[in-house]
């Protein structure tokens, strides 16, 4: 999608990558999972985003974008990193000892950061009643997500490896949120351009990293069932190309904290999927704390809502 102002975004445009946002990335926490099952987490980042940046890449050079500008360079490695790498890192590595419904409930707290990160309007927002009852309430959504996990349902044996994923998820949200809004305050140029070099940026520090830690060298294509291949091809073409393109480009033309709302549709989706499909269960616990969670988001967004 080209670069477009606010004011002048066509309608038609902003629903569908909304659309794109919400439903596709929702159904993303399920392929990330399935591809799991034979990716190591850290190839599989590299994979999806080495070859869904070269797509991207090679449609701007075909549509003939200017693929090369400084300062897009030094934003887009910045974004890359902070988004793809730390942010969505931390859900490909997390899913691997976490369910992917508790990860994507988890992660809908991300409108919270937005608020708390985002610097030019934080004054605004720290004096507006809504906001801070929203914020209040949120914490408590996820500290009573969190409260089952830590103090009831680990085990001695994987209770750690838990821990530390549920810290990840909660620290690559916080990482995306600031991302997010590094890149909407920051980003020149054409956003498609700036989103195929943030996807490389990211897949190659996927690759450093599965380099070092061994992944590579345990790892063998021809052990790759039909299964993860089709979810690696879904995430590469809808989760990426797709859905952060849409991404990027909605947050040039609409406020950060309502393109942050994708964070708590997102579950819906993912919650649905992985109790038809992946067997998983949702207990009251979490289904009350997200319900808080989406209370809260609400809250903060409550003059915006009654303005409209």
């Amino acid at each position: 999608m080209q670069e477009t102002n606010s004011k002048h975004a066509p309608l038609i445009k902003v629903i569908i990558a909304f659309a794109i946002v919400y439903i596709v990335w929702g159904s993303t926490y399920f392929f990330v999972q399935a591809a799991e099952r034979d990716f190591p987490p850290f190839i599989l980042g590299a994979f999806r985003f080495i070859a869904s940046g070269c797509l991207l890449m090679a449609w701007c050079a075909i549509k003939g974008y200017k693929l090369i500008n400084r300062s897009q360079l030094k934003t887009s490695f910045v974004v890359g990193i902070l988004l793809l790498f730390i942010g969505n890192g931390s859900i490909i590595w997390a899913e691997e000892a976490l369910p992917s419904s508790l990860v994507a409930v988890l992660i809908s707290a991300a409108p919270l950061w937005f608020v708390l990160f985002d610097s030019q309007n934080l004054k605004a927002n720290l004096s507006n009643k809504f906001i801070i009852t929203g914020i209040l309430t949120g914490l408590a959504g996820v500290i009573l997500l969190f409260s089952e996990k830590i103090f009831y349902d680990i085990s001695p044996s994987t209770g750690i490896i838990q821990i530390v994923a549920l810290i990840a998820v909660v620290a690559g949200s916080v990482s995306w949120a600031v991302g997010s809004l590094y890149s909407k305050y920051n980003s020149k140029g054409n956003t498609t351009v700036a989103a195929a070099w943030q996807m490389l940026f990211a897949g190659l520090s996927f690759l450093i990293v599965s380099s070092f830690n061994g992944e590579i060298s345990h790892f063998y294509f021809q052990q790759i069932h039909i299964r993860a291949w089709l979810s690696v091809i879904y995430l590469i073409f809808m989760g990426s190309v797709a859905g952060y393109s849409a991404y990027i480009w909605l947050l040039q033309v609409r406020p950060a904290t309502q393109v942050s709302t994708n964070a708590y549709v997102n579950p819906v989706v993912a919650v649905l999927l992985g109790v038809f499909f992946g067997g998983e269960t949702v207990n009251s616990l979490q289904i009350g704390g997200l319900a808080i969670i989406l209370a809260s988001v609400f809250i903060i967004n409550f003059e915006k809502y009654k303005s409209n």
